[in-house]
């Protein structure tokens, strides 16, 4: 899948082990560049649904429209779909099997916000 980042700062974060483990810690940053890999191996995000451990998950409320994946409790990695327009089926849900490109826009615990 096709991966952008909403600013640098959270590009070098996902991409360099350094940055992350100065930023996160270790285990962290193992675990970011775990979900990065993932999500660059997947086709679709309809694949990324079915990785184990991940807990691929459409988010609710003021995210709606965004995704996460599990990274270490409670932090998730926030990501929307990258498409423009969006697939959509004709009751308005998103096709997941359509959605080949991803944009990163955070990390961190987005419950009670």
């Amino acid at each position: 899948m096709q991966i952008e980042f909403t600013n640098k700062k959270l590009m070098k974060i996902c991409c360099s082990a350094k940055e992350s483990q100065a930023k996160h810690g270790k285990r962290m940053s193992e675990k970011i560049k775990l979900r990065m890999a993932q999500i660059a191996a997947v086709e679709t995000l309809a694949d990324l649904h079915l990785l184990p451990g991940a807990r691929c998950h459409a988010l609710t409320g003021n995210f709606k429209g965004k995704f996460a994946v599990d990274l270490v409790h409670p932090d998730r990695l926030l990501f929307s779909p990258d498409h423009e327009p969006l697939p959509l089926k004709d009751g308005g849900g998103l096709i997941l099997k359509d959605v080949t490109a991803v944009l990163i826009e955070g990390i961190g615990d987005y419950h009670g916000k």
